[in-house]
């Protein structure tokens, strides 16, 4: 689905990304993991459109869509969460999902004066799968409660939420565990791993819960100083000297710290 080849990214003479390559097949659930700083959600804003890469090539099912923008690489189904939500806090929840596709009808004034009845029959089909994505996340009891009043790991949820709106073929996830309690994180999960067997859905997921990573998540990549380390399964992952140097600076002794 994505191929990254020699990706870099440089913040003046800083390389936040030097040279990752990395490949993310179509149909799974890839973890990318690694240290603080080590790349990870700068490789995926300049995968998503958000940064222009310094230099190196992007490819979604060899179709080249280095630097191609947000709003472009959206029409062709790659989407992506941040580690901060970004509710509509003012609206409700099902108001935020609604809010999601483009070009529609109500959007330009000539229609919302004279072609009324194409608006009103477009919302109520946008309010119905609104629900249907509610309910697929099971919090459709939150339907009508402002967005700003919900916990952080149903912003979470919320946001997941959008990407089922439109046909997102892959969608990257930077940290949806950060700040989530257990129940929610679970709840989270249970969604991805049905949007991914039911629906087709690609993931990428950044996350630093390696309970997470290992129930979600294969294969699992690592980053370290903008480079990618290693790949391979969870378990081969927490076996890596290497992955176990990057995070800790010691031996294999200490790899059971890895989980933390």
């Amino acid at each position: 689905m994505i191929t990254v080849e020699n990706l870099h990214k440089h913040f003046g003479g800083f390389h936040a990304v030097d040279g990752a390559s990395l490949t993310i097949a179509e149909g799974s659930i890839t973890g990318l993991i690694g240290p603080n700083g080590a790349g990870k959600s700068t490789l995926f804003n300049v995968i998503a459109g958000v940064f222009p890469p310094t230099s190196g090539k992007v490819t979604m099912a060899g179709e080249d869509i280095t630097g191609l923008p947000p709003h472009e690489l959206f029409s062709k189904g790659l989407l992506r969460t941040f580690q901060i939500a970004h509710e509509f806090s003012s609206m409700t929840v099902r108001e935020n999902l609604m809010m999601v596709p483009g070009d529609q009808s109500g959007e330009t004034l000539w229609n919302s004066w004279f072609r009324r009845g194409q608006v009103a029959r477009e919302e109520c089909d946008l309010m119905k799968k609104a629900d249907e994505v509610l309910e697929f996340l099971t919090i459709d009891h939150l339907a009508d409660e402002k967005a700003g009043n919900l916990s952080g790991g149903q912003k979470k949820l919320l946001e997941l939420g959008r990407t089922m709106m439109v046909e997102a073929r892959i969608v990257f996830l930077d940290e949806v565990g950060a700040g989530v309690n257990r129940t929610l994180l679970n709840t989270i999960g249970d969604a991805i791993i049905r949007l991914n067997k039911e629906r087709g859905y690609t993931f990428c997921v950044i996350e630093h819960d390696m309970d997470f990573i290992a129930r979600l998540c294969d294969p699992v990549i690592v980053m370290a100083e903008g480079k990618v380390l290693a790949e391979g399964t969870h378990d081969e992952i927490r076996s890596n000297e290497q992955v176990i140097e990057a995070y800790l600076g010691t031996g294999l002794k200490n790899k059971d710290k890895l989980e933390a």
